[in-house]
C-alpha cells in the first residue's frame, strides 16, 4: 500500500493533526529531507519507521508532504 491510499481515508486528518503535534516531528521531517530521501529516494514509509524508530503514521505524513512539497 502506497501513502497516497491513505490520503482518502475519513481519518487521515487526524493522523496529520496528531503527527503535527509530536515534538519530534519538525526535526524528523527535516532529516528525511535532508538525508534520507537523497541517499534513498524511493524508501517506503515501512522502511522509513523501521529505521528511524518513529511510527507508521509519522512516516506517512512525513513522506506525504515531502511530496507534494517536491510538486509544488
Amino acid at each position: 500500500m502506497s501513502v497516497e491510499d491513505y490520503v482518502d481515508d475519513p481519518l487521515w486528518n487526524t493522523l496529520v493533526e496528531t503527527v503535527h503535534t509530536m515534538v519530534m516531528y519538525p526535526h524528523h521531517k527535516a532529516y528525511v529531507r535532508d538525508v534520507v530521501i537523497h541517499d534513498q529516494p524511493e524508501i517506503s514509509f515501512r522502511e522509513l519507521a523501521v529505521s528511524l524508530g518513529i511510527s507508521f503514521g509519522e512516516a506517512l505524513v512525513i513522506l506525504h508532504e515531502l511530496k507534494k512539497e517536491k510538486v509544488e
